[in-house]
């Protein structure tokens, strides 16, 4: 069974460690580089990453992105929603179904 990380400043993801997800706190965009790389080689399927650490970290995220495992998916931190992850989501469903299947109400 493939275990599931968040990583991301302290206090945007310690909440997930009461859902049984393995936590991992970083300071710097260079530490998150390197868990990001640790966790991929420790066979985890889906990693959670913060919208701001994600925007550091393009090149590894690239790395993964056409792999099936792990799937990294942006989440907002405490500073906010940028609106990256919802667009990574909309983008990863147009790619599989060919179409864009969210449609915005106004």
């Amino acid at each position: 069974m493939y275990k599931i990380a968040v990583i991301g400043d302290y206090d945007s993801i310690y909440g997930f460690a009461t859902l049984g997800l393995s936590i991992c706190p970083v300071r710097t965009p260079e530490e998150a580089k390197q868990k990001l790389w640790q966790l991929a080689e420790e066979k985890y399927g889906i990693i959670y990453i913060t919208e701001a650490l994600s925007a550091e970290l393009t090149d590894v995220i690239e790395h993964y992105k056409e792999r099936t495992l792990p799937a990294i998916i942006q989440i907002p931190g405490v500073s906010g929603n940028t609106g990256a992850g919802v667009e990574g989501v909309k983008k990863t469903v147009e790619q599989a179904v060919g179409s864009d299947i969210i449609f915005s109400q106004k």
